[in-house]
Order: structure tokens, then C-alpha cells, then sequence
């Protein structure tokens, strides 16, 4: 009875030995696997690197002493459970009481033994969610490629199927089943695209990305009110820019970005002459608060033309398009101290460089504010929304092509069916934005299950003949600041205003670069230095109108024809031709910018 009693002791404390070691095993990887997300960089110069990696040995080190503790309990078992053994070979039978109180004994360390493990568990899963960890270069444009990837495979096989479609012919048998197969491929490529997002959920690193966009632009920032906060205003090297360039409020917009980028590349002050502005006479200062509060004064003791001497104290600057001497830091360019940094965050870093411009120059005026308060509330606005800008009057046929309607909506329809795939109930809300008044009534007659947010007035004030009112800026700021603050952006690249949307929108997101879809253009900035892009594999030529790439070969890309292909030429060959957009990756423009150490250092005091 007693070695029968005790074999059975013996399995029961065996098999739970057996789980609970298999358990200190598992949490122990898991643990150092959570605590370690893939490819940390090793050559990074975050400053916080050493505090997160020594919180990371002090969290290790706490998993191996729960693991010691466990072990040690273990061991108490093994021990008690051959004393038990011995005993009962020498003495017989024990009785009932001292068996039940051995049992009882070693039931209270089973349970202290799960305690332990579940607080390792606990610390594993609260790890699991987030990171301090700064993940390596190659693994964040890794995974944008792969989003990428699957986004330009769907839209070359559904062109291609749309192709075959119309030469079968509409009462083709072919032609339902081709339908079928664009359907469940729009289907798969929706499943696919959740399944990204969610990894990139899941992948441990939010936090890091929510962290690492705030403190960039921290610096950036920063680094703006420095340069347009001088010492002494008297002596401060300005650059002087004329608001009043003769175009529209979006190319006004990016002419002082463009001015501000040469004042940054400069180190010199800002100055805005803004006094008669065509969209509001008292001024950028109306509507917009001053680029700088103490030093606004445009006289020097010495004046020159562009690109004058780096002892000249006052400097004209014309616009990008007479612009002589062009320096390599204008856009697409991004400054070289903070390259690999943005490069690792961002899937377009470009608009992200350009939007903290923008971030600076754009922030509003109290009653500029509470115009845009009042207007969201009236308007209903409210997530999650989709931003659409249709673009029609004087630039049809000009600077753009017509697109009904319908071209918008489909987009629309796809994304709010991807979105119903985590939100089953989702309200399908459009705020629509245009220069046409008709365009709203037009989409709320033919898409009647859909909330429409958009004020036709706006629309109205947009026409040539009163584009250049009180009533027009509000309407074209109004529309500017909703567009940015949806979730998703379908409209026209050719139009500054959606392309101001989307650059503002890069500041509000840690990474919003994929929160768009153009109908014509990629994105782009005016005067801008050549767009390059590198091939990542080789690729023969299936037509005549395709070009012949080899590794590394840079393409001056002309545009995406959202197809599968590209068009460009290739640096190397002088080839002009189509390329499948997938073999490619951005080769990001760097340029050397003035040293801004001593205005980091000083903030790093404060």
C-alpha cells in the first residue's frame, strides 16, 4: 500500500515537475525572444539606447531569478518525494494523516510554483505589445516593401484581367468568370492587407514608432523656432520671401515651404512678406500665426539677390522656378543627420520633411481655430472618414484630366470593405472636398448609403471669379485641415491642395505614408530635384516599351501608371521605358545641411 501510495505521489508530483519545468523553459525563450524584436540596429545613435537596453538585462535578469526560484521548488520536490520513498521501504505503511499532510505540503508549492509562472507570464505578455527597442533600417523598409508588394500584384493582375476582359468581349462565357476571379482577388488581397496591418499591431513595436515620430519632430520643430528666434534680430542673416506669388493657395503654400527650406539650408532667418496678400490683405499674421515673434524686420546692413555672399546679411529669394545656382537640398532632399532615422521610420520621408514645414508655418490664429472648431461641429465631422477632392474647373484639361465621380467612389467602396473586416458596423462617412458645387449633390444622389460631409458654399467660393476673397481662404483652409485629419486621402496629386493634405497628414501619424490613393500623379514637389528610385532586381524586357535593368541601376521615375509598371529612365542606360514597380526601392535624395548641434544641445539641457 505504501509503495503504491508513494508511485502514485511519485507521477502526480512527476507530471507536474515535467509541466512546470517544460513551462520555466518555454517562458525563458519567449521571454528573451519578446524582449529582443527583430533586428535591433546596432549602429543606431538613439541616446535612450543605453537606458532601454539596461532595462531590458534588469527585466531578463528578474525572468532568470523566478527561473532559479522555480527550479529550487523542483528540487524541494524531488527530495521530499525520495525521503517519502525511503521511508515507507523502511517503516511500511504510513498512516493516512502523514500522508495527507505531505500532500497538502506539497500542493501549497505546487501553487506557489504557478504564481511564479504566471507572473512570468504576465511580464512576457506586457512585453509582447510593446517595445523600447529601436528596430533595424532594413527590417522597417522590409516590411513597407512586402505592403507595398502586395499592393502592386493586385494592381497588375486585375489590369491585366481587365485587359483580357475587353478582348473576350462582353457576351464572352469568359467574361463572368473573369469578374469572379477580380472579385475574390480584390477579396485576397483585403484578407492579405488586414493580416499586414495587424502584424504591424502585433510586431511589438508602436510604441517605439509613436515615440520616435515625436521626438523627431521635436527636433525639427525645435530647430524652426531657434532659426526664427535670432539673438539679435539687427544682426540675425535673413532670407527674404514674397508671399504673393501668382498662382493659387496651394502654390502659395509650397512657395514659402520652399523659401523656409532655403532659409533652414541657409541658417538664416525668415522673413515673410505677406502685407496685400491676394487671399487676404492684412496679411499671413490674419489667419496664421507670425513665423516668429521677435524679428520680422527685413532691413540689414548689407543686401544682395540670390544667391549672394555668406557675410550678406539680407538676401532675396526668387521663386523655385528662376531659381539659378540650385542647391542639392531642396526637395525631394532630406537632411543628412537625421537620414537614418527617418528612413527607418517612414515609408515616404520627403512628404514627412516638407509636413513639418508645414506644421511650423500653419499653425492657426485663435478665431482661425475656432472657425475650423465651429465647422467640424456643424458639419458632423467625425472618424472614421475618408477625404475625397474632386478637382474640376479651371484645371480640367490643363493640369489634369477629368475623373467622374465613380472613379473616387470605387476606391471608397474598397476601403470601407477592408475596414469592415475589423469594424463589421463601421458608419461609411466621405467628407468630399472640390472646387465644383455639383459634385456634392451629384455623390449624395448616386451613393445614397453613404454620409457625406462637405459644405457646397466652400465649392462655390472656390470658382475663378471669387477665389481670391475672405470668404474663398476660409473655404480653401477649411477644406485643407479635414482633408488632413482623415483616415484615408483619394484625390488628384496633380493638385496642390490634396498634395498640402497629404503632407500636413505625415505630421499627425507616426507613418501615414500609405494613407492615399492618387488617380494620376505620385507624389511630387514643385521645382523639385530629380525622384530617383533603385532597381532591386534585374529585369529583361516581355515588350518593346519596357526598359532593361540590372541590380542597382537608379531609374529617374516619371510616374506610376498604378498598373504593376512604372515610367522612367534609367540613369545608367539612357533607356526611356516602363519598369515593373515592384523590383524597386526609393533611392532616398540626402543633402548636407547646416550643422544645428549647438540648438540640439541646448534643448537636450532643458
Amino acid at each position: 500500500m505504501g509503495n503504491e501510495l508513494s508511485g502514485v505521489r511519485m507521477r502526480w508530483v512527476g507530471g507536474w515537475a515535467w509541466r512546470v519545468g517544460g513551462a520555466v523553459g518555454v517562458i525563458w525563450l519567449v521571454g528573451v525572444a519578446l524582449l529582443a524584436p527583430p533586428g535591433p540596429s546596432a549602429t543606431t545613435k538613439d541616446p535612450r539606447l543605453a537606458q532601454r537596453l539596461q532595462r531590458a538585462v534588469h527585466e531578463l535578469d528578474l525572468l532568470k531569478k523566478q527561473n532559479d526560484d522555480i527550479r529550487q521548488v523542483l528540487h524541494d520536490f524531488t527530495k521530499q518525494v525520495t525521503s517519502m520513498n525511503d521511508e515507507g521501504g523502511q517503516e511500511g505503511v504510513q498512516t493516512s494523516n502523514g500522508n495527507t499532510a505531505m500532500v497538502v505540503e506539497l500542493q501549497k508549492k505546487l501553487e506557489h510554483a504557478q504564481r511564479m509562472l504566471q507572473q512570468a507570464d504576465v511580464t512576457a505578455d506586457h512585453k509582447s505589445g510593446t517595445s523600447d527597442f529601436t528596430p533595424s533600417l532594413e527590417f522597417e523598409q522590409t516590411r513597407r516593401l512586402i505592403e507595398m508588394g502586395v499592393q502592386e500584384s493586385w494592381w497588375y493582375i486585375s489590369d491585366q484581367l481587365q485587359q483580357l476582359r475587353k478582348k473576350v468581349g462582353v457576351h464572352s462565357d469568359f467574361t463572368s468568370h473573369i469578374d469572379q476571379i477580380l472579385e475574390e482577388g480584390a477579396d485576397h488581397t483585403r484578407v492579405t492587407q488586414f493580416d499586414l496591418h495587424r502584424l504591424s499591431q502585433l510586431d511589438g513595436l508602436g510604441s517605439w514608432r509613436e515615440q520616435e515620430a515625436a521626438d523627431l519632430s521635436g527636433l525639427i520643430q525645435n530647430r524652426l523656432h531657434a532659426l526664427q528666434h535670432p539673438p539679435d534680430c539687427s544682426k540675425a542673416r535673413k532670407l527674404i520671401c514674397n508671399l504673393n506669388k501668382g498662382c493659387g493657395y496651394g502654390c502659395q503654400i509650397h512657395h514659402v515651404v520652399y523659401c523656409f527650406i532655403v532659409a533652414y539650408g541657409t541658417k538664416r532667418t525668415l522673413i515673410l512678406k505677406s502685407r496685400g496678400w491676394r487671399y487676404n490683405k492684412a496679411g499671413w499674421e490674419d489667419v496664421f500665426q507670425p513665423l516668429s515673434e521677435t524679428c520680422t524686420d527685413p532691413s540689414g546692413y548689407s543686401h544682395s539677390h540670390w544667391p549672394g555672399l555668406n557675410e550678406t546679411q539680407v538676401v532675396d529669394l526668387p521663386i523655385i522656378d528662376t531659381l539659378t545656382q540650385r542647391p542639392t537640398y531642396l526637395p525631394l532632399a532630406i537632411p543628412r543627420d537625421i537620414s537614418e532615422r527617418l528612413a527607418r521610420l517612414h515609408g515616404d520621408p520627403p512628404a514627412w520633411w516638407v509636413g513639418q514645414f508645414l506644421k511650423y508655418m500653419l499653425r492657426l490664429q485663435p478665431k482661425t481655430q475656432e472657425m475650423l472648431d465651429n465647422m467640424a461641429e456643424t458639419l458632423g465631422f467625425q472618424k472614421p472618414i475618408i477625404g475625397i477632392h474632386v478637382r474640376r474647373t479651371d484645371k480640367v484639361g490643363t493640369e489634369a484630366a477629368f475623373h467622374g465621380i465613380e472613379e473616387y467612389m470605387s476606391l471608397v467602396e474598397n476601403y470601407y470593405t477592408a475596414l469592415k473586416l475589423r469594424q463589421p458596423d463601421v458608419v461609411k462617412r466621405v467628407y468630399l472636398a472640390s472646387d465644383d458645387p455639383t459634385v456634392i449633390t451629384e455623390a449624395q444622389r448616386k451613393y445614397p448609403d453613404y454620409t457625406f460631409v462637405g459644405d457646397p458654399n466652400i465649392a462655390r467660393t472656390a470658382a475663378v471669379a471669387t477665389r481670391y476673397t475672405d470668404a474663398s481662404l476660409k473655404g480653401i483652409i477649411a477644406d485643407v485641415h479635414f482633408l488632413s485629419l482623415t483616415d484615408y486621402l483619394i484625390c488628384t496629386f496633380s493638385s496642390q491642395v490634396c498634395r498640402i493634405a497629404y503632407e500636413i497628414m505625415q505630421g499627425i501619424h507616426p507613418d501615414a505614408s500609405s494613407y492615399f490613393k492618387s488617380l494620376d500623379d505620385i507624389y511630387y514637389y514643385g521645382g523639385q530635384n530629380a525622384h530617383n528610385q533603385r532597381a532591386r532586381f534585374p529585369h529583361s524586357p516581355k515588350r518593346s516599351d519596357e526598359m532593361t535593368l540590372k541590380v542597382g541601376d537608379i531609374v529617374g521615375i516619371a510616374g506610376n501608371h498604378w498598373d504593376g509598371y512604372s515610367k522612367g529612365v534609367n540613369r545608367r542606360t539612357r533607356q526611356n521605358g516602363l519598369y515593373p514597380s515592384y523590383k524597386m526601392e526609393e533611392a532616398i535624395s540626402i543633402a548636407d545641411f547646416p550643422s544645428y548641434a549647438a540648438v540640439d544641445d541646448k534643448r537636450s539641457r532643458t
